[in-house]
Parts: C-alpha cells; structure tokens; sequence
C-alpha cells in the first residue's frame, strides 16, 4: 500500500501579512518567514524550488481535464524563466487567504476562471521569485544584478560565472520580496503561447495513481451510502443484520441527525456494495419529492405562460408596447431536460480523523466550503481540517456544491466511526445518476416582434428553472447563473424583457457546465434562426444585423464571419440530406462561433459529420490545450443535442441508473472533422473551460430543422 499523493508544503509557504493579498498584487504586504530552512530551498506560496532544481507550482485550482494545472505553471514558468522539464505540480493547501479565486473571493474552481483570475497574479509570483534568485546570484558573484541573464533555469554572468536555480534557491530565500517587478512584454514569451507538453500528460497515459479513486491507506475501509430512493426521503427504520452477516462488513451506520442516508463500511468496495444490498431500510417519505417530469413539464409551462411569481431579470423600453405594433409576432416554447453531470471518475475521497485533526484527499474543486463543512460537522477549527487537492477524473460542476455534499459525507462517516480507520467513501455511477445533483429541467417561453423591414424591435422572454443560489420563497432577487446569455443580453433589441420563476421542487439542482448558458444559448439561438426565416433573411446576416459597434458585438460579429468562413457558409448548394447550422455566444469573457454540417441517419437522427470553430479567448496560453477544450466542449455539446435526460417516473423515483439507458456520446457519433480557429489577441486570457460547450447544440438544432423542416423545441433532438 502506498501513502495518499501531494503531500502539503505549506512548511514552505512564504506566509503574508495584513490583507492577505498574494505574492505579486501587492509586493509591500507581504513578508518573508524569516527562518526559512535553507534545506527547504526558496519558497513563496505558488512555488518552491529545491535544491535539487525542481521548481514546484503550488496550484490553487482543481485540474479536471481541462489542462489548468499545466496553464497556471507555465505562468510562473515564463516569468521565472524556468526550463519546462522542471517544473513540477501540486494541489495547493487549502488557505483561503492564500488561494481565494480572486473572481469569488474563496478558494474553488469555476465559471472558466482559473486562468483569467490568476494571471497577473501568477506572472508576478514567476518576477519576483526570479529576481530573488538574480538578487542571490548578484550577492554571491558581487556583481550588479543587471548584468545577470536567467535562461532555462540558469542564471549566468558575462564573467562565465553560472548557477542553476537549485543551486541558488537556499541563498535567494533569504533575499528582500521585491517591492515591484518588471513584467515580460509578450513578444519575448518562450513558453506561453506555445503547445508545451502537459504536465500530467505522461502520468496519465501509463495509469498512475493521480485521482481521489486510487488513493489508499493501511486499515483503511470503504464507505458506500445508501441513499434515499425519493429525493427529501429519510430513513425511519433499520435491519442492518443481513448487511453485517457479509463477509468483510464492519459497521453499518444511519448518516447524520437528518438520517438521509445509511452508511456500510467494509474491508473492500465488492464487500460493501454486497452488503448495501441486504440492507432493509424503511423510509419516511412524507416530505418527499414525488411529481413526475411530464408533471413537473406540465407545470413549469404553465408558470411561464401565467408569469405566477415571476422576478424581472432584465428591462428595456417598454415591450409590451413594441409587441402590439410589430409587423410579426413569432412564439416559441423551448424545453430541456434534468442532466446528470456524468464525468468518468465518480466522486470519491479518502479521509482519516485523529488526534484533533483531519485529513482528506481528493479531486475537491470547492475547497473552501469544503474544508469549512468538514471542519463543522468534525466540530474542529479550519486549520485542523487539512485538504489535499489531486487530480480530478471530470467535474462538470458536480464536485462543487453548496452543500458540500460528498466531503460533508465523509466527514459525517469519520465522525461516526470516531477516526477508527481511514475512510475512502466511494459513489458508484448508479449513486450518481440517482442519487445526485443534475443541471435544471427549463422551460423557456419567447415572444418575438419583427417590424416591417424584418428587424428584431421587441421581445419578451419567461424562464422557469430551478436556481442553484436562491430556494424558492428567499427574498425575490435574480439568479444570474439561470438567465445569462439570453437574447437582448446578446443581441440589439431596443424593446425586451426576460422574467425568471424559481419553481418549488424537490429534485436537488447543480451548476453544470456552463450554467445557465447551456440552456440560454440553446432558446436564443435557435429562435435567432426562425427569426431570420420569418424575416426572410440568412441566418448568418441576421445575425450580424443586430449585433452593433460595442467591443463585444464587434468580437462576436468576428468570430461569427471567421466560423461561416471556414465552413463556406452561403457558398453554393450542399449535397441532398446535408444542411449548415450556425450558433454564437459569449460567455466567461470568450467568444465562440461554431457552424455545423448535419446529416440524417435512416432512423431520423442526426449525425454531425463536421464543426468548424472560431474563438476569441483574449491571449491563448497554450494554443494546444485551448483547442482541445473547443474539441472536448464540442463533444458536450453534441451529446446533449443528442442524449441526456434525467427523468423522474410516476412517484419521484429517477428512471436512468448507468450508460445503458443514459448513454453518453460515442466515438462513432463524434464529428469526423473539428477544425478551430484562434482568434490572435493581445488581450488578457479568458475562460476556455466552458465556452466551447455552448453554442454546438444550437448550431447542430438549426441544421437539423433545416434538414426535417420541422421547428426544434427541446432537447435532446430526433
């Protein structure tokens, strides 16, 4: 048995005062722990360079695929002048002061962020770590630190004198934080703005140990939790004596005061999914959720067509006035499902609880709302509650909710077994898609005016969607994360309205990739299209007719000419059975158009043969890995236009249990061609996380009505 990975180093920190602002934002705050250990090396809070020569990027975001890790070290190691073959990654201690996602406040991962947050922040930790070790060299070599160059990690004089950083490192820890540091103009980048190699691309590739599901301890026992078959259910009565006559059974537990779940832990995961299964619960479900999706659909319309409760998001002019005087008025309902998130590495952690501490690894993507709910539940201050962040095997927003689920399981099965053993507690994909937290069911009602000319002049939109902040009955307020990138948020329109109802339901609800841009994207585009077709006009010039001179209506009119470019939109007839979609958002501070070419199987459904991508992401770090993320959201997107739906069958209960009857896309369903363009900035990076997800399932919709004639309503299509 091996230790669990990523050990802390925050014996290495270089600890800060008064705000608490990091190294770089604000050089004078901080100060230097005065008695660094010279065997430690120079240590600052985003890295440490050993002796040795490796230089260690301390990471205070979840990597879940998306390549952050590599991007936030290749910051450091530009600014630093580092050789890539060096640096080296780790989950950072989980240290709201020192790792708070600068967008939110507190340390987690989200909202295409990482990398836009820590930008500047990252750069200069990379200057000021550098020019310690120039102002060491300059002190060893007595001469003026301007005369020393740093190339790949070697710091060298004009007098033939050189230094590796590790031999450097005890000497440069002792030296002064700069005040300020000068920061590379782009044009001498060697490492950004290149394909470098990902830093967990070799680990990954031979199966190492690098996620929550590996890790492993002596003594260590394995928790899985029955939970309760109606969402609200609780657990009035126990047989647990078929459970604990299984073979390797140890303790079998009611979760918590709320009594949501039952806890069995065994010596091995065969064990205790053996004995979950002879378990005899009893449940009280009278506060359970037990309306059925085609009654929860049913409803939902009927909220957006009587407006019942309904809170105003946005408001410009007077459209209601503009509706009654427009030449054509078109409606549209739109509809889509609860989904599940799904990613391939179901959630999974391991924990110990001893002598007033505890200790959790895994892929934790809310570190601060975890470590403070464990902390609570423990009944121990923050800083007993020590998180060890790994690798994640996906997310899609499922390791971050509010209520801390997962880790707040954990802890409750560490305080109920008093810290016996370790306790690695384990989802199955069955707990997942059952027992967990989905993207909102939505029901998006449009009205659209056109005038004479066949111009947008007013529009009015109602949505009804669960809210992942606000329960329903809270003081009425907007939920941003439920109506962003709707239409006149895009579009001009100089008439419009869009009204939110937060229904009352109990089917717990998460972010998820996206937010409410997987949902909004969908209604706004789609409708932009039955409105060119009602206006007589193409799609594409539609479009760019109601995009106007702002930064943002210029860069999204960019990447809509760039993508229809690529794709020949409007150049000729294609072959019978082919048709182009097309389908634009902004979304994080990224601009994504992507066209579509579609064509129908012989049993009606769509096959999506090839996506031509445009992107506008401010400076591409690495070019690679951004056009990777544009593929992989790609592929999302067109999973959700094609699968996908969590449905509740008469009485509550969730119908879909695994990949056999909710299926995930295929190989064979993937585009045969992705094409992605990058559009050249000098701007600062954006987010690429989640943006390239968005538009595909619009532009696949639209090809698809083009191909049957037939309006597209919801999702997922055929």
């Amino acid at each position: 048995m091996t230790a669990p990975l990523n050990p802390s180093r925050r014996q290495f920190l270089v600890k800060l005062a008064g705000s608490g602002l990091v190294i770089g934002s604000a050089p004078a705050s901080l100060a230097v722990v005065p008695a660094l250990d010279s065997a430690a090396g120079l240590a600052q809070p985003f890295l440490h360079i050993a002796p040795d020569n490796t230089v260690t990027v301390l990471a205070k975001h979840l990597d879940m695929g998306q390549g952050i890790w590599t991007g936030l070290a290749s910051i450091i190691a530009e600014e630093l002048d580092a050789d890539w073959a060096q640096v080296r990654v780790e989950g950072a201690p989980a240290d709201k002061a020192l790792y708070k996602n600068l967008t939110f406040g507190f340390q987690t991962t989200g909202g295409s962020t990482s990398i836009a947050n820590s930008w500047q922040q990252h750069r200069e930790a990379g200057a000021s770590a550098r020019a310690m070790l120039v102002a060491a060299a300059a002190a060893q070599w007595q001469v003026p630190a301007a005369e020393i160059s740093v190339n790949s990690g070697v710091l060298s004089h004009a007098s033939g004198r050189r230094a590796t950083f590790g031999e450097l490192a005890a000497l440069a820890a002792a030296q002064a934080l700069p005040a300020a540091v000068t920061l590379k103009d782009p044009s001498q980048f060697k490492l950004l703005g290149k394909p470098l190699r990902r830093v967990d691309a070799q680990d990954k590739s031979r199966g190492a140990p690098l996620f929550g599901i590996d890790q492993r301890l002596p003594g260590m026992q394995i928790a899985l939790l029955q939970r309760a078959p109606l969402f609200g259910a609780t657990v009035r009565r126990l047989d647990a004596s078929s459970a604990l006559a299984v073979a390797g059974v140890r303790e079998v537990l009611i979760l918590g005061p709320e009594r949501k779940a039952v806890a069995v832990l065994a010596d091995n995961t065969w064990a205790a999914m053996q004995g979950r299964r002879a378990l005899k619960i009893e449940w009280d479900d009278s506060l359970a959720e037990k309306r059925s999706s085609a009654q929860l659909s049913a409803e939902f319309k009927a909220l957006a067509a009587s407006g019942a409760g309904a809170i105003e998001c946005l408001k410009r002019g007077d459209a209601a006035r503009a509706m009654a005087t427009a030449a054509q008025v078109i409606e549209a309902e739109f509809e889509a499902p609860y989904l599940a998130h799904a990613a391939m590495e179901p959630l999974a952690a391991l924990g110990t609880f001893k002598d007033g501490r505890c200790e959790i690894w895994g892929g934790i993507q809310n570190q601060s709302g975890d470590q403070a709910a464990a902390a609570r539940i423990l009944g121990l201050a923050i800083e007993q509650v020590q998180l060890h962040t790994l690798y994640a095997g996906g997310s899609f927003g499922r390791r971050a909710t509010f209520s801390n689920d997962w880790i707040a399981e954990l802890a409750q099965v560490l305080k109920a077994t008093a810290g016996r053993y370790p306790v690695k507690l384990m989802w199955t994909r069955e707990d997942d898609l059952t027992a967990g937290y989905y993207r909102p069911m939505n029901v998006h009602r449009i009205k659209a005016g056109l005038d004479a000319g066949g111009k947008l002049v007013a529009l009015q939109q109602t949505l009804v969607a669960q809210s992942f902040l606000f329960k329903p009955g809270s003081p009425p307020r907007p939920d941003p994360t439920v109506f962003e990138g709707n239409l006149p948020a895009r579009y001009e329109v100089a008439d419009a309205s869009v009204d939110w109802i937060n229904p009352a339901v109990g089917v717990p609800v998460q972010m998820y990739r996206a937010l409410g841009y997987n949902h909004t994207t969908f209604s706004k585009e789609v409708m932009m299209d039955e409105l060119a077709r009602a206006a007589g006009r193409d799609a594409l010039a539609f479009r760019l007719a109601h995009l106007g001179s702002s930064p943002a209506h210029l860069r999204q009119a960019t990447v809509l000419r760039i993508a229809a470019t690529m794709a020949g939109w409007g150049r000729g007839k294609l072959p019978k059975g082919q048709a182009l979609g097309l389908a634009v958002q902004e979304a994080y501070g990224s601009f994504v158009a992507q066209v579509a070419l579609v064509r129908l199987l012989d049993d009606g459904r769509p096959q999506v043969d090839k996506v031509w991508c445009a992107v506008d992401c401010g400076f591409a770090l690495n070019p690679d890995i951004v056009r990777a993320q544009m593929e992989g959201g790609i592929g999302f997107g067109i999973n959700l236009a094609l699968h996908g739906g969590i449905t509740l069958a008469e009485g509550g209960h969730v119908e879909q249990s695994n990949f056999h009857d909710y299926p995930v896309l295929r190989l064979t369903e993937m585009p045969r061609s992705i094409e992605v363009h990058l559009v050249p900035s000098a701007l600062p990076p954006t987010g690429v996380g989640e943006p390239g997800s968005v538009p595909i399932a619009a532009a696949v919709a639209n090809a698809f009505a083009r191909l049957t004639g037939k309006a597209v309503r919801g999702l997922p299509l055929g």
